[in-house]
C-alpha cells in the first residue's frame, strides 16, 4: 500500500524547479530530499506483509531527479530474489541514468548479508555497462536504514 502523503512529498521534492510555479517554490535542501526519499521507500518496503523481504527501486535522470519507481519483488523471511533483467529493463524503459535499490530485512538485522553484497556488486557492474549508476542500495528494518554506499560497499 502506498502512502499518498509520503509519495506526494517525495515526488514534489524531486520535481525540477522549472516545472513548478515560481511564486510557491522553495528549493528543498539536499537533506530534505534524502529524508523524503527514505520515508517513501520505507513506507513501501516495510508494507504488509512485513514478515517478508520486499524490494523497490527508484529511477532518476542525469540530474538525480525522480522519473519513476517500481517494486522488484516480495521474498521470504530471509531472502529476496530480484530479476536484474526486469529491473534494468524498466530502468532502460524510463531512460534512467541512476537507480536506488531498497529492500527490507524483517529479521531486524540492518547489515547486508553476503548475498546482498554479491548481488549489489553484480547489479552495479551490469548497470554501469548500461550507463546507469547504482546510486545506493538501502536496507530497511523497522528501526533503522543501512546505506551500502555509506558503508563503503559501492
Amino acid at each position: 500500500m502506498r502512502h499518498p502523503a509520503v509519495l506526494t512529498r517525495a515526488k514534489t521534492l524531486a520535481v525540477p524547479p522549472h516545472t513548478r510555479p515560481a511564486a510557491c517554490y522553495t528549493p528543498p535542501t539536499p537533506d530534505q530530499r534524502v529524508a523524503a526519499m527514505i520515508a517513501y521507500l520505507r513506507s513501501l518496503v516495510l508494507a504488509h506483509p512485513a514478515s517478508h523481504e520486499r524490494g523497490h527501486a527508484v529511477f532518476v535522470d542525469a540530474n538525480s531527479v525522480w522519473i519513476g519507481d517500481a517494486p522488484c519483488g516480495i521474498g521470504s523471511m530471509s531472502t529476496l530474489t530480484v530479476s536484474l533483467r526486469a529491473l534494468l529493463g524498466e530502468a532502460l524503459r524510463v531512460d534512467a541514468r541512476g537507480l536506488i535499490l531498497a529492500h527490507s530485512h524483517p529479521s531486524g538485522h540492518c547489515r547486508p548479508s553476503g548475498c546482498d553484497i554479491a548481488a549489489t556488486r553484480r547489479l552495479s557492474d551490469i548497470a554501469c555497462t548500461l550507463e546507469i549508476a547504482l546510486i545506493d542500495h538501502l536496507i530497511f528494518t523497522t528501526d533503522a536504514v543501512y546505506s551500502m554506499r555509506a558503508g563503503g560497499m559501492l
